[in-house]
């Protein structure tokens, strides 16, 4: 009986240990974090929150003729792509390459 009571007090986990360091953020506090810096999608160099909407509002504003047009056969080709990926998804056992 003793035997076994020193056992369990041995195996008595240390709970001061399990806890993380003092200065280690919470992930729910670093989920909560603003995100202020952000990547050009023209040429992907870090740009500022500032700037990227900007540069958004700048790309929105161009005229049609200007904008960038995906040519009709690769359109196609991305629609066959999505195809299938979700014939993959549903059936799993069909091979296709």
């Amino acid at each position: 009986m003793l035997l076994g009571s020193l056992a369990l007090w041995i195996a008595q986990p240390q709970l001061a240990q399990a806890l993380p360091p003092a200065d280690d953020l919470p992930e729910e506090v670093l989920r909560t974090e603003i995100i202020t810096g952000a990547r050009s999608p023209i040429d992907g160099k870090p740009v500022t929150a500032a700037e990227y909407a900007e540069l958004q509002r700048q790309l929105r504003s161009l005229p049609p003729e200007l904008q960038q047009q995906v040519p009709d056969n690769y359109r196609e080709l991305i629609t066959l792509l999505r195809l299938r990926k979700f014939i993959k998804t549903v059936l799993p056992f069909i091979p296709i390459r």
